[in-house]
C-alpha cells in the first residue's frame, strides 16, 4: 500500500471536493493513502460551522458551502491546496496530530526558503509576522481525511479583502511572492512532500503519479 502523491494542476472546487469524498466512502483498510496537490479557480469555501456574514462581498466569485471544518476561505490560482487523503486509524493519528503534523510540514518547508513561519495554538494554519500563509481545514469520516491545506505561494490577495479570513476580521494574509519569494505552486509541492511525509509517519515515500482526478 505504497503511498501516492498526485499533481492535478488547477481544477474545479467541486468535482475534486466530491471526488474526494467518494475515494472517502469507497476506500477499504487496502487503499493507499494519497496526497493531491493542486490549485482552484477563484472560489470561497464555507465550512460547516461557517457564518454567511463572514463573506462580506463575494462579487463575482462563487460561494461553495462545505463539509469540512472552519469558517470561510479563498482558494485561487498561485496557491497551493494539497489535499491529504490519508487512513488516520491506520496511522494512529488523532485530530489534533493529524493538525501538528500538515502545520509542521509547512513550516519546515518554508524555512528551507528561509521564511520564520509558526502555528497558533488558538487559530489553525501558519502564519508569518501575525499574517497568514497557510490555512488548514479538515473532515474525518470512516476513520480517514479529507480537505486540508491552502498555502499561498503566489497569488492575487485581494479576494482575501471581501471575507473574514478563517473567521476573524481584519486578519491579514501573505503569500511567499509578498515574502520575496520567486516560486510557484508545483516547485512548493514538491519541496512540501517530503515534509508531509515525514510529519505524517507514512510507511514509504509517496511516488508522484500523473493521473488526474
Amino acid at each position: 500500500m505504497k503511498p501516492l502523491a498526485r499533481w492535478l494542476g488547477c481544477v474545479a472546487y467541486e468535482p475534486t471536493w466530491r471526488a474526494m469524498q467518494r475515494l472517502t466512502e469507497e476506500r477499504s483498510p487496502e487503499t493507499p493513502d494519497e496526497l493531491w496537490f493542486l490549485e482552484h479557480p477563484p472560489v470561497y469555501t464555507l465550512g460547516l460551522a461557517g457564518r454567511d456574514e463572514h463573506v462580506r462581498t463575494a462579487g463575482d466569485i462563487p460561494v461553495v458551502r462545505i463539509d469540512r471544518g472552519g469558517q470561510v476561505t479563498y482558494h485561487g490560482p498561485g496557491q497551493l491546496v494539497v489535499y491529504p487523503l490519508i487512513d488516520v486509524r491506520r496511522l494512529g493519528l488523532g485530530v489534533r496530530a493529524l493538525v501538528t503534523a500538515l502545520e509542521t510540514a509547512i513550516v519546515d518547508c518554508v524555512a528551507e526558503f528561509g521564511v520564520a513561519a509558526y502555528p497558533r495554538a488558538e487559530a489553525p494554519g501558519v502564519y508569518v509576522a501575525e499574517r497568514k500563509l497557510a490555512s488548514i481545514g479538515l473532515r474525518i469520516r470512516r476513520g480517514a481525511s479529507y480537505h486540508g491545506i491552502a498555502l499561498n505561494v503566489a497569488m492575487d490577495l485581494e479576494p482575501f479583502l471581501r471575507i473574514d479570513p478563517c473567521g476573524y476580521a481584519g486578519l491579514e494574509v501573505t503569500d511567499l511572492g509578498r515574502l520575496g519569494l520567486a516560486t510557484n505552486t508545483r516547485d512548493v509541492a514538491h519541496r512540501l512532500l517530503p515534509h508531509l511525509a515525514r510529519t505524517l509517519k507514512l510507511s514509504e515515500y509517496p511516488d508522484w503519479a500523473n493521473e488526474r482526478h
